[in-house]
């Protein structure tokens, strides 16, 4: 989802680029096609382009509808929804990047999207029929070869809208699965059954989160990501290194509502990352603070790019649940963000925006009404008082009616048009996406694989938690490179959650969902295939390995974390024995992800020499393990170094 408006100009530096280092509006859209696949669309100009806006517009009003109103069988209704999402997406992506040619389409383009939305219109048409024949449908050979045609289509699409990561992990176990059941059996499955691409991701994508992406459309219309870039502004953009401040705080609200990392850096990061430059930060580190900040919001409640209504589909807990439970973890990710861009702010000796460039509260709190939306999304869900597509509807209505009022970026007709084709167009990757989760659980289901990865994991383990924490990290952060939040949290919950939840590991089935999201999550930031990290450089003009590496130190917490809470349940308020408990744990994590950062950034009130440092971490990393006496301990180390630290800095500020 971007925040920019297509008609609206990104802010540029004026300066001349060899002297900044940033990049302009120009670069800000090559840096979006070449990281961001939802970028890299046709060119539709006149009649055409009416026509395709329409068809998308259309689509938003009949999956409002649909989520609403209809109790068709799943298998029509998704079956319709994947014919719908087959001819929308090949009418807006081309085989490959760099497609530029006006109004064109290729005949080969036309065909595969005729058989791929074909073949799911014709088993929505006969649905019942097929079943009725259950297993016998393998002897029918047109059905097997509507199945493949079908499958196909998806995975070609799923190339060119998502990207090739995904499709190695789809295309591995497709492999493996080929190898040990009949492809009959296989097609069936994966094709007219709810275990394959219309199992759990894609029946939530048609009935939750296609709702909440429109929803998404609507309120980016309303102005609200300048307003919360403005407040971020007023909180913190005066103090010491402010722009940093500022990006950590307006990333983590515009990325609660958007479900692209990448997407996020870029349009945020196209306004803090020459903040931060300009105000002394290297490249390297301000494209790593956007981007650890915009990864972030996926974790951020009550949204979390979507990945919240799966998660309570999977776990089968409600909506208010997760985000409440996401709210802690999502905290500390984000304090310890802050604390370093704190840190190297100071230094660095960098000072904030003088306050007379800054919004002023009195002038923001007359747009406080551009929250309503969210307001009454929230509310509504977490009150339980109706449905969450009902919720989201609703909300839908008081976005417009907060369009229609706001006199600086007015809720215009055209732009109503807009709403509804860009909800169209952003459901594109996210159900594809889902669609290849549905296939990788399908591949998963079929052979048996994930009890043989259990097996393999706990063995390897020998039933010790802190060893499978390790490896199932390890497997999430390579099976979520370059995938979207949400199949990333599907792909998770369906091969690597399973793992921890064995009685031999013994981790709680919410902090085992937690756990891997968020190590799925940190894939966009974490080397080699960081594409948030890699988008920041782009803008920033640094070198991408340097600013991944950064990103990684930034998002510290993010590593450590999952396993606080894994360990100990109480941080996502599981297993709670008193209000104290939750006390504990929030101060003592807060101390210890200081004396962490503090070690990675190398400064505290002066440089910290090699063996403080490591003492700082030993100590950080005390607090935040689960225990009293850890805690004990790694608090006397924590702020005996910081009054070390600070004594030192005042005898000889020379050598600050």
């Amino acid at each position: 989802m971007s925040f920019w408006k297509k008609d609206e100009k990104a802010p540029v530096n004026t300066a001349p680029v060899e002297d900044t280092g940033v990049g302009t509006a120009a670069d800000v859209d090559a840096v979006m096609k070449k990281y961001d696949r939802e970028s890299n669309v046709r060119v539709w100009e006149g009649t055409p382009k009416t026509v395709v806006k329409a068809l998308m517009a259309l689509f938003s009003v009949y999956s409002i509808y649909v989520t609403l109103f209809s109790t068709a069988l799943p298998e029509i209704r998704l079956s319709v929804f994947l014919a719908s999402i087959l001819v929308m997406g090949y009418l807006n992506f081309p085989a490959r990047k760099g497609h530029v040619k006006v109004n064109s389409m290729p005949w080969y383009d036309v065909i595969i999207m005729v058989l791929g939305a074909g073949s799911f219109l014709y088993y929505a048409a006969n649905a019942e029929r097929i079943i009725k024949l259950s297993l016998r449908a393998t002897k029918e050979p047109l059905l097997l070869v509507i199945g493949v045609l079908g499958i196909l289509a998806l995975i070609e699409l799923c190339r060119r809208s998502v990207g090739l990561p995904i499709l190695c992990v789809v295309g591995a176990l497709l492999v493996y699965t080929f190898t040990r059941v009949q492809w009959k059996l296989v097609i069936y499955n994966l094709f007219y059954t709810t275990t394959g691409v219309m199992n759990t991701p894609i029946n939530v994508c048609a009935k939750y989160i296609v709702v909440f992406i429109i929803f998404g459309a609507f309120l980016e219309r309303t102005g609200i990501a300048q307003f919360f870039i403005s407040l971020a502004n007023a909180i913190a953009g005066s103090s010491a290194g402010g722009p940093a401040k500022v990006a950590v705080i307006s990333s983590a609200l515009c990325g609660m509502v958007s479900g692209s990392s990448v997407g996020n850096t870029v349009t945020t990061g196209s306004v803090t990352i020459p903040m931060m430059k300009k105000t002394g930060y290297a490249g390297e580190f301000a494209g790593a603070v956007e981007a650890a900040a915009s990864t972030g919001g996926q974790i951020m409640p009550p949204i979390m790019g979507a990945a919240a209504f799966l998660m309570a589909e999977y776990m089968n807990v409600s909506y208010a649940t997760v985000a409440l439970t996401a709210i802690l973890p999502a905290v500390l990710y984000f304090t310890g963000i802050y604390i370093a861009v704190h840190l190297e702010a100071k230094k660095l000796g960098l000072k904030g925006i003088p306050k007379d460039q800054l919004p002023k509260f009195r002038v923001l709190v007359k747009k406080i009404y551009l929250l309503a939306p969210l307001v009454v999304l929230v509310g509504m869900v977490a009150t339980n008082m109706k449905t969450m597509q009902f919720s989201a509807a609703v909300a839908i209505l008081v976005a417009i009616l907060v369009g229609l009022i706001n006199p600086d970026d007015r809720l215009t007709f055209s732009k109503f048009v807009d709403a509804l084709e860009a909800g169209g167009k952003g459901t594109i990757t996210v159900a594809v996406a889902c669609a290849m989760a549905g296939i990788v659980a399908g591949c998963i289901t079929v052979t048996g694989l994930a009890s043989k990865l259990i097996t393999a994991i706990v063995s390897v383990s020998s039933g010790h938690m802190m060893i499978a924490l390790v490896l199932t990290m390890l497997c999430c952060i390579v099976l979520g490179m370059g995938v979207p939040t949400t199949a990333n949290y599907c792909i998770m919950a369906a091969t690597c959650a399973p793992i921890l939840m064995n009685p031999a590991i013994g981790v709680t089935p919410m902090a085992a969902h937690f756990f891997v999201f968020y190590f799925g999550i940190v894939a966009d930031i974490t080397p080699p295939v960081a594409l948030a990290a890699y988008a920041g450089s782009a803008i920033a003009k640094a070198p991408p390995m340097k600013t991944a590496i950064n990103a990684t130190k930034l998002a510290i917490a993010a590593f450590i974390v999952p396993y606080i809470f894994a360990m100990n349940p109480a941080m996502l308020l599981v297993n709670v024995e008193s209000v104290f408990q939750v006390v504990q744990i929030i101060i003592s994590s807060l101390i210890g992800l200081f004396g962490v950062a503090a070690a990675l950034n190398g400064f505290l009130y002066r440089r910290i020499n090699p063996l403080f440092r490591l003492l700082l971490a030993a100590g950080g990393l005390g607090m935040m393990i689960p225990g009293t006496l850890t805690d004990v301990v790694g608090l006397v180390v924590v702020v005996g170094i910081v009054f070390l630290q600070r004594a030192a800095a005042k005898r000889s500020p020379e050598l600050q």
